[in-house]
């Protein structure tokens, strides 16, 4: 199959709109990473997920809705069991709406029964968000059907952030990658469910903050287990955004001034919070890579997954890597990520 990549002109995107509708997959930008969509009314889009990226069937898709969609009450109950929410929960999940769609937020709710298994990988639940990219919103309107849409990349590797990244994970295997630029926050969405008790549950730590979310809902998220026995929502398994090469986290607390580990034989190369690359390259004696000279956390989220692709593409045998020690905000969104990536 010859994949295009072109930029999002009118025509285009009736061109991609009628792909879905046919069960066929198209690269889209979000303001997160690239997702790859298919109709959520299609089993065969939904079915081209999966072989495209080589990804299991029981972990879940994110839905992506328009802004029209959502605010469209008899629309979202065709997707949403309401019934099965208490008025606290339902309350909660509009409050959340109001004030992050468009944006990262993903929200798990009661599916109702004609929602199809393939993307909820036969939960009770539907993943749901509304994306801030106007590309993204543009295609879910012209497709006039909800997208599922997951990382644009084969299963478990490094999420891609410009539509070349696309290019390199998945030409050959779809038709159409829609040109958006680079994605603004580069980290996916938060996720957030609701347990048993009806507790909101931080799913995946993201783009929107537990403060923030705290804030709307008026009381504390719960905190999901690092390693849950059950798949709730993407990006929870314990190996994921993993580049080929071998990747290892720096020690708490090492500093340049002392000696490196040595986890393998070979050369590594380093990823590093902050600093000049180009002074810590001399120091250390190897090549190095900084997320963000000034310790922004912003720009270290949206660097993160193309310093390591291009960390990945150079000529080190293992890659060396500094983890936050944050605890909140997009610098517990970055340790998570890269916890996933060493796969601890």
């Amino acid at each position: 199959m010859q994949t295009e990549l072109l930029l999002p002109e009118p025509e285009v995107l009736a061109r991609a709109a009628h792909l879905l509708q046919q069960g066929e997959v198209v690269a889209m930008p979000t303001e997160t990473v690239y997702g790859l969509a298919g109709s959520l009314w299609s089993e065969a889009g939904l079915m081209r997920i999966f072989a495209c990226k080589e990804r299991p069937r029981f972990d879940p898709l994110i839905v992506h809705l328009s802004p029209e969609m959502a605010k469209d009450s008899e629309f979202l109950a065709q997707l949403v069991n309401f019934s099965a929410m208490s008025p606290l929960w339902r309350r909660e999940v509009e409050q959340l709406m109001q004030a992050f769609w468009p944006g990262p937020l993903t929200l798990v709710v009661p599916k109702q029964p004609k929602v199809s298994d393939l993307a909820t990988s036969g939960l009770e639940t539907i993943a749901l968000r509304v994306p801030a990219h106007p590309v993204a919103q543009a295609l879910i309107q012209a497709a006039k059907a909800p997208l599922a849409a997951p990382s644009a990349n084969r299963f478990g590797r490094i999420s891609p952030t410009s539509a070349q990244d696309v290019a390199a994970e998945l030409s050959g295997r779809i038709p159409l990658i829609l040109e958006g630029g680079p994605c603004a926050v580069g980290l996916e969405s938060t996720v957030l469910g609701w347990n048993e008790a009806h507790e909101p549950l931080l799913l995946r730590p993201g783009g929107v903050s537990a403060a923030e979310l705290e804030a709307v809902v008026g009381r504390a998220l719960q905190l999901n287990p690092p390693h849950p026995a059950e798949v709730l929502a993407p990006g929870m398994l314990k190996n994921h955004y993993a580049p080929r090469k071998p990747l290892f986290l720096l020690p708490s607390g090492w500093a340049p001034h002392q000696p490196l580990p040595q986890p393998q034989t070979g050369n590594p190369a380093l990823l590093l919070l902050s600093g000049s690359a180009q002074a810590l390259s001399a120091q250390l004696g190897c090549e190095v890579q900084t997320l963000s000279e000034t310790g922004d956390w912003a720009e270290a989220a949206r660097s993160l997954f193309a310093t390591l692709r291009a960390l990945d593409a150079g000529l080190a045998d293992y890659l060396l890597v500094e983890c936050p020690q944050q605890t909140l905000g997009l610098g517990y969104a970055i340790a998570n990520r890269l916890r996933k990536a060493a796969g601890v």
